[in-house]
Parts: C-alpha cells; structure tokens; sequence
C-alpha cells in the first residue's frame, strides 16, 4: 500500500473560541512566550510594563479570540474593528496552523485589514507577508527607538 504523505508531521486539533476572563493566565503566558522571542530588543521592564497593559488596557478594548489545542491556551488574536491589535503564538506551536486559524476568522469578516509590526520581528512580518499583508507604510516606535511597519491586508482575491 502507498505511503501516508502525514507520515512523520504531528497532526493537531485547534479550536478557536472568544477569550473568557478565565483565559487570562493562559493568554498572558503564551503573549510574553512569543513577544519574547519575537522582540529580543525589548527590556524585561518594558516587557512587564506591557504584561500589565495587555491584561488591563487592551483586552478590554478588543474582541479577542483564543486558539486551545488538547485543552490549552496555545495563541490569541485581538482585534479593534479591522485592525489587528495583538496576534501572539505560543512558541512551541510555531508552525502548527495556530496563527492562520486565528487569522482567519476576522479574514473571514473584514474587507481589508491592518496591522503595525515591528521591523526586527523576524517572525511576524514573514507571517503576515505569506498571510498576503503588504507593507504601506513605517514610522519610529519612540520608547523604543525602533521601525513599526504598518501593514494591510486586502483579501485574498
């Protein structure tokens, strides 16, 4: 008999639902997991000063979905109307789909969407630019000295 093509690739169940005050534990792991990873330019005191934002500024303000795989918190998407506020992957399940079923849901809704992202992620950008984000245009981030690229997305067709 011929092969399984899946031989060898992990397969996985990703559920995607709307954030409950109970996800914050989770939500906030998996943000400073990958915003560690994703910003090493960032200080541990602007990292913690961000925790705090996320949690009590942001969430708030958003409609935040969250991506569960065998029961935990793996990645979240928040949105304020077509803008993509926060998008954040746990490490360990980079290139999993995770983000693109995140992604897809507001995708799914919005016309066009737009996204700032810093120059140096060298993980975001390469996602949003295969998710088909074009660059429109930059700016300089001041607290941390460092180039924001706004990004926006037109659909896929």
């Amino acid at each position: 008999m011929g092969g399984d093509d899946r031989l060898g690739q992990e397969l996985y169940a990703i559920d995607v639902r709307p954030f409950h005050p109970g996800d914050m534990d989770g939500l906030l792991r998996s943000w400073e997991a990958a915003s560690r990873l994703a910003h090493p330019f960032m200080t541990d005191q602007f990292i913690a000063e961000q925790r705090v934002a996320v949690a009590k500024k942001y969430l708030p303000n958003t409609v935040t979905d969250v991506a569960i795989i065998n029961g935990e918190l793996v990645g979240f998407i928040s949105m304020m109307g077509n803008e993509v506020g926060a998008i954040f992957v746990d490490p360990s399940c980079h290139g999993k789909g995770v983000g693109r079923a995140l992604m897809d849901i507001p995708a799914a809704i919005h016309e066009t969407m737009e996204v700032d992202v810093f120059e140096k992620n060298a993980i975001g950008r390469p996602f949003y630019e295969r998710y088909g984000f074009k660059e429109i245009s930059r700016h300089t981030y001041e607290p941390l000295n460092e180039i924001i690229i706004r990004m926006r997305y037109s659909g896929r067709g």
